[in-house]
């Protein structure tokens, strides 16, 4: 047994031929944060502490969908959301709507410890958060000219997608809809992460800003406790993708369960959950298990992730590997 540490920033149709411009700030990214959770870990950090702090470390870069990379939804504000739980004693806290808060995973960290809730949205999680004196801006701090031209392409094809979808032609319209069941829904960005420790002590969190030209007042799986985050004495799980499909098959729940009732590995849970349980092209997640294991698929075409194990094994990428 050892600690163990994964970390993702979504999962999502990320073409290989995504420039270097864009895909390596997010690798740079990756490895900061890989290595800042390395360190407190090292340290004795509790794990639960450790996820807050690369989350939030993810949501102060621009270059991921969460904080202050946050996208927009189809009135061109933001509502951030996110989640935090502890595997040892089930803990946790989740926050939706959020407008002004710097970092979302904290407040849900607060309502986590400071409340009888488990959930707090909008306008009671905005006064919440300020009542706890956390850090909180303009709506317009968020706003950044990448993200308005990431809404301003999806409202031209008449779509809901991920932030890093690659613009389309307008001819082409047809054939996107077709691809995404007709919907025009495309994958969400995420950013998450969860740590075990030494002594097997599991947490998960995960935050993200939604789908570009979402509906205002949407909730995706991040928040929902079992969909989008998990944590138990088995393992931790942060998931990314569509949320609605995450949601329908509450992945990271499931995850827990079958080890916990199949006695199936991490890895072989991980796998026939991102496999068989969602649609191909919708999701991806990041997950450790209570004895150091670490597991990190996905059946998109790429996931933003990272990870590193006490025995030295350590992994940054974007597409699949010639193994998997």
């Amino acid at each position: 047994m050892g600690w163990a540490i994964a970390l993702h920033g979504g999962a999502g149709d990320i073409p290989r031929s995504l420039s270097p411009d864009r895909h390596l700030p997010r690798e740079a990214a990756l490895r900061h944060c890989l290595q800042l959770g390395v360190s407190a870990l090292q340290s004795h950090a509790h794990p639960l502490d450790v996820v807050e702090l690369v989350v939030r470390e993810l949501e102060n870069h621009p270059q991921f969908n969460a904080g202050k990379g946050s996208v927009l939804t189809t009135d061109g504000t933001v509502e951030m959301e996110a989640c935090i739980m502890d595997g040892k004693t089930m803990r946790c806290g989740a926050v939706s709507g959020l407008t002004t808060v710097v970092n979302a995973v904290s407040v849900a960290r607060l309502v986590m410890d400071k409340t009888p809730h488990i959930y707090l949205g909008f306008q009671g999680a905005e006064a919440f958060a300020r009542e706890h004196g956390l850090e909180t801006v303009d709506p317009s701090h968020f706003i950044t000219p990448g993200n308005i031209e990431r809404l301003k392409q999806a409202k031209e094809a008449n779509r809901v997608q991920i932030d890093y979808t690659q613009p389309i032609k307008q001819d082409e319209k047809s054939e996107v809809l077709a691809a995404n069941g007709g919907s025009g829904d495309s994958q969400i960005g995420t950013v998450g992460c969860v740590a075990v420790d030494r002594d097997g002590n599991l947490a998960t969190a995960t935050s993200t800003g939604g789908l570009v030209n979402k509906m205002v007042g949407r909730i995706g799986d991040t928040p929902v406790i079992g969909a989008g985050t998990y944590a138990n004495s088995y393992c931790a799980v942060s998931a990314t993708g569509r949320g609605e499909a995450v949601i329908r098959a509450t992945v990271a729940r499931d995850v827990a369960a079958l080890m916990e009732y199949k006695g199936l590995s991490l890895q072989e849970a991980a796998a026939y959950v991102v496999g068989e349980r969602v649609p191909q092209g919708t999701a991806g997640l990041v997950a450790v298990s209570a004895s150091g294991e670490v597991t990190m698929p996905f059946n998109t075409t790429g996931m933003f992730r990272a990870c590193a194990t006490e025995d030295g094994y350590t992994e940054i990428g974007i597409w699949p590997t010639e193994q998997e």
